[in-house]
């Protein structure tokens, strides 16, 4: 039996790519985490040469990081085949960061034609958590519809949209505490993360 978490995260063609790298990080780093599966979409890898400089698909995991990984494996998108395209392959959910309006659509109308969107339905068949870090602004109906779709089905809908409260000093700490709230939700809190403490 696994002895830590198994998390599958998907990559879109939204802006913000310097989220999921962090994100990866954190999840490196975790001891709790035995394995991450990572999906890049084919058009976020537009989105990593535009914000990152980061370009091509080979080698993507260690340009992301800085180093080889030990426990993330990546997917190409097309790869239907690959393991977490199964239900009877057990992993703890799903985190789609960022999550393009294109993405949320197909997962919330279970157009399961690729393996983030295959991945997503099998956490929503599976009744395991799937967090969608939705990225537009603003949103139309079709949009609003697609998240409700997707939140009745049993997804988490997690906007990315920065605290204030927490007084970041600069845009990489709004990074962290945005990241440090998704791994709280899918029950991987960070050490890092800023709660608020109110009056009593």
């Amino acid at each position: 039996m696994p002895s830590g978490k198994i998390l599958i995260v998907a990559l879109t063609g939204a802006s913000g790519a310097v989220l999921t790298r962090e994100l990866l990080h954190l999840l490196e780093q975790d001891d709790r985490v035995e394995r991450v599966h990572f999906i890049p979409s084919d058009n976020s890898l537009r989105v990593l040469a535009e914000e990152l400089q980061i370009s091509g698909r080979n080698s993507l995991l260690s340009k992301l990081l800085g180093q080889e990984s030990t426990k993330i494996t990546q997917h190409a998108s097309g790869d239907i085949g690959a393991s977490v395209a199964s239900g009877s392959y057990p992993t703890d959910g799903m985190i789609v960061l960022p999550c393009s309006m294109g993405t949320l659509g197909a997962i919330a109308n279970g157009l399961a034609d690729n393996l983030i969107a295959r991945g997503a339905d099998v956490c929503l068949k599976e009744r395991r958590p799937l967090v969608l870090c939705v990225r537009e602004t603003p949103f139309n109906k079709i949009h609003l519809r697609n998240m409700q779709l997707a939140a009745d089905a049993g997804a988490t809908i997690f906007p990315v949209i920065p605290t204030f409260y927490d007084h970041p000093v600069d845009a990489q700490e709004m990074v962290r505490q945005y990241v440090c709230r998704v791994l709280a939700h899918v029950g991987l809190p960070q050490k890092s993360a800023y709660r608020w403490r109110g009056k009593a």
